[in-house]
């Protein structure tokens, strides 16, 4: 999947899961914080990634600011 898949997935997955009682505006922010939170937690919890998966998720948290 490439990063930009990925953004997209994470933000569609927090959109459904969590989203659903303000209006757009505040759910689409919401989103993308929280899909921003879990690219976060990989990196700063997961000592045993590689540069190449570091590199992916960090590309990824970028894929997700653009939104």
């Amino acid at each position: 999947m490439t990063p930009k898949e990925k953004a997209e997935k994470l933000y569609r997955d927090a959109y459904m899961r969590w989203c659903y009682e303000l209006s757009h505006d505040k759910n689409y922010l919401t989103a993308k914080d929280i899909a921003i939170y879990i690219c976060n937690e990989i990196l700063n919890n997961n000592t045993k990634l590689t540069d190449e998966n570091n590199s992916y998720w960090l590309e990824v948290k970028q894929e997700i600011k653009k939104l």
